[in-house]
């Protein structure tokens, strides 16, 4: 695809409101919950700048989608917006079926284990989820999701240099009982059903809502050696939250939730062939890539039956918001959540034991915010003080019985792990907008946060084979010279931004801003040696215990709309951003070691520009028309990889070690993302037909850092379709997801220094469901 400059990007932003004024239809203006399925106009209030707004009067990228418009997407978790917002790639975590990894811009998280950190932030109801573990969560009683794309340094902290998820619950009504139930039923037996009722207990001073889904669905993939179903779905999620107003200025919100889910393994699909090491007749290939040919939902596993997914998350949390005048309000976050999850991970795929995991992690986290908001004529602004305890520890278990062998005899291989990482953050933040006029205003932030980490690990190996019996390698205890330190790091970061926003008439508003955002160094969770911690260059050996921060500088200019009464509503946003000290977790190119080694490294720097734009139009009452497009250029400036060889032969399609030319470009970064779809609702009486659906289209991405050929998803195009027919309280609705039936592939894994492990994970196909439902 031709390159387009930042210069007529931006160009292009800036003409969007040069554009001569059209006139109004006659008819009349559509409700709000008629809006399209991504929201771009005023009728939606967010709290993105953790104030209410306009979304039209935010100066920031962001989408927003209420109830409905994840209803008809047919979004039972957050893993149903893929594809519904430009430049936002939404990956279920490897071999996973509850984490949910988040690429926005570019810009994510490439490693799923528990000691790297995300870089988009995920909040539900203003508290902070630090795993992405448990984050694929069931929207169950959501009144929308906020998106926003870009660094959030400023008032949401660290690890959103991507940007930042929403999810904000639907709070009690005081004085009307209201509710609904809905049940599922669809291809591969899924039953789904969910309930939500809200009731007052004392009118106007106390109400009280309970809301709960179960989900369960037979697996999609089928291992053809043994007929057992894999990659299914068996989730049952609950919330109740307690919402008081003693007073008039004090309102209190207590809310608890539980998710459990009991999953079956998730599999992927081989992409390259599968080696054994044997001490005296070399590699020998134990399966090619492909097994079983093209992809059709069919692999094998040597997982037993009762080898699956289990996962127990629950959390409570309580705010108070005090009005203590008419400019200032007081509120408070306290929150703890707990975490367990015992997952058995296939990473090879194949009835071979060669990348078999047991990965049990036990977290908990602690958090506390207090906010001041100010707002009086011409000053708004929000004043912070925060502070995260997680506390998260794991045993890991690798089972790798056929990784190696002697002349044809197997060698029995087991890897434990035991390791506990806790962090500590504290932070102070403040942001204020000035309207100099009531066109134009000015916000300026700025975030300072000091955070802990202490990690310990152990490592021990056990095996048959003389050379790895036995050994023990404990993270700080032995590691070799000149390293003197310890198992402490501590970072300190300034985050900063400043916005410039002007609004020709009331219902549109230019932007431009600069934001910077920092994503927290760590310790690598996957050290089996010293040599992954190692750097040797000229003869000199340097342990490197702990990768840095990663910084980005995003400069932004955007424009957004409402015309004709609220039938067009359109918003663009052209970026540019450095990306510095990128974490990357690399392989030993095509070299198969004694057990694996996974050097993790802060690589180097990108370069990420692009644009975004979104419009819904209504050109008849009944007609709604929807499109986006989000344009991502992202390069590797610098990629410095001295622990990693090059493969055999200087393949193009690795990085390759500092001073050669780099080759591959980031990983979950399509170039090209388009959606394009409508609705059209019909009178039937007292009742309504609509139909709707959408095509979405994600450009050729790259499934792990060097850009194997195997772990590349060269693009494809989905179609949704849905029809509901709605009566006074009751509604039925049929929808059709992948209607044609696209094969697409999602993530990958990429343990090429284990038996040349590549194995990447598809989507679903197509499926079709029927909805009953009723609202009170």
């Amino acid at each position: 695809m031709t390159r387009i400059s930042m210069r007529a990007a931006l160009a292009a932003t800036a003409a969007l409101f040069a554009l001569p004024a059209m006139p109004a239809f006659a008819q009349e203006t559509p409700a709000a919950d008629d809006a399209s399925d991504v929201a771009t106009g005023n009728e939606i209030t967010v709290i993105a700048r953790r104030r209410e707004e306009r979304l039209l009067d935010v100066p920031i990228a962001i989408s927003a989608l209420n109830t409905e418009a994840l209803e008809k997407a047919g979004a039972r978790d957050l893993s149903g917006i893929q594809g519904a917002i430009p430049n936002v790639n939404i990956v279920q975590g490897r071999g996973s079926a509850s984490s949910a990894n988040f690429y926005i811009r570019g810009i994510g998280q490439p490693d799923a284990l528990q000691t790297f950190d995300p870089a988009v932030g995920v909040y539900v109801d203003g508290v902070y989820l630090s795993r992405i573990q448990g984050a694929l969560l069931n929207l169950f009683d959501v009144e929308r999701v906020e998106v926003l794309r870009g660094p959030q340094g400023t008032l949401y902290g660290k690890n959103t240099i991507g940007g930042a998820v929403n999810v904000v619950s639907k709070k009690p009504n005081l004085d009307t009982l209201k509710g609904e139930a809905a049940i599922t039923y669809g291809r591969f037996d899924e039953v789904t059903a969910k309930g939500y009722v809200s009731a007052p207990l004392v009118t106007d001073k106390l109400a009280l809502s309970l809301a709960g889904v179960y989900d369960d669905r037979e697996g999609i993939v089928t291992d053809p050696l043994t007929g057992r179903k894999y990659n299914d779905r068996n989730n049952l999620s609950g919330r109740a939250i307690l919402r008081a107003k003693p007073a008039d200025t004090v309102e209190v919100l207590i809310s608890g939730d539980y998710t459990r889910q009991r999953n079956a393994a998730t599999l992927g699909y081989l992409t390259a062939p599968l080696v054994q090491t044997d001490f005296v007749r070399g590699a020998v290939v134990l399966a090619p890539a492909e097994p079983y040919g093209p992809y059709n939902y069919k692999a094998s596993t040597s997982l037993a039956p009762d080898q699956g997914q289990k996962l127990d998350h629950w959390g409570v949390s309580g705010t108070i918001n005090v009005d203590l005048s008419d400019s200032f309000q007081l509120s408070s976050i306290t929150a703890y959540r707990k975490l367990k999850t015992d997952f058995f991970i296939d990473i090879d795929a194949t009835q071979f034991e060669l990348g078999d995991v047991f990965v049990g992690v036990r977290q908990e986290q602690f958090s506390q915010e207090l906010q001041l908001k100010y707002d009086a004529d011409q000053l708004k602004g929000v004043f912070g003080l925060y502070y995260l305890n997680e506390n998260v520890a794991s045993h890991q278990e690798a089972y790798a019985d056929g990784l190696f062998a002697f002349n044809g005899a197997p060698i029995t291989f087991l890897r434990t792990i035991d390791d506990k990482q806790v962090t500590k953050s504290y932070a102070a933040f403040g942001q204020l907008t000035y309207d100099f006029t009531e066109q134009f205003s000015m916000t300026a932030g700025l975030r300072y946060t000091h955070e802990k980490k202490t990690y310990n690990r152990c490592t021990v190996t056990a095996s048959t084979l003389g050379l790895l019996n036995n050994i023990r390698y404990c993270f700080p205890d032995n590691l070799p010279a000149p390293f003197t330190g310890d198992n402490d790091v501590s970072y300190d970061a300034w985050t900063p931004m400043v916005s410039l926003s002007y609004k020709p008439t009331p219902d549109t508003l230019v932007y431009a801003s600069a934001s910077r955002g920092f994503k927290a160094g760590g310790f690598n969770g996957r050290v089996n040696s010293n040599g992954d911690i190692s750097v040797t260059q000229n003869g000199v050996t340097t342990v490197i215990p702990n990768f840095e921060p990663e910084t980005v500088w995003s400069y932004e200019a955007g424009a957004k709309g409402t015309f004709l009464d609220g039938r067009v509503n359109v918003s663009a946003a052209a970026f540019y951003t450095d990306y510095n000290n990128f974490q990357a977790r690399v392989g030993n190119g095509t070299n198969v070691g004694l057990g694996g080694s996974f050097p993790v490294l802060n690589a180097g720097k990108l370069r990420i520009q692009g644009f975004e734009f979104d419009i819904s139009v209504r050109p008849v009452t009944p007609l709604t028309l929807f499109a986006s497009v989000g344009y991502l250029d992202a390069d590797y400036k610098r990629f410095d990889d001295p622990r990693r060889l090059p493969p055999a032969g200087g393949a193009a399609f690795s990085c390759n070690p500092t001073g050669a030319k780099i080759t591959c470009r980031p990983a979950f970064a399509p170039p090209l993302t388009l959606r394009a779809g409508g609705e059209y609702r019909v009178p039937l009486g007292e009742a309504s037909l609509t139909l709707g659906g959408d095509v979405r289209f994600v450009d050729k991405q790259y499934l792990s850092v060097d850009n194997r050929p195997g772990l590349t998803e060269d693009g494809y195009l989905l179609g949704n379709l849905y029809a509901q027919v709605d009566f006074d309280k009751f509604y039925l609705r049929g929808a059709v997801k992948n209607v044609g039936n696209t094969l697409y592939k999602t993530d990958g894994q990429e343990f090429s220094s284990v038996g040349n492990i590549q194995t990447v994970y598809y989507g679903d196909p197509r499926t079709w469901n029927v909805t009953v439902g009723v609202r009170f």
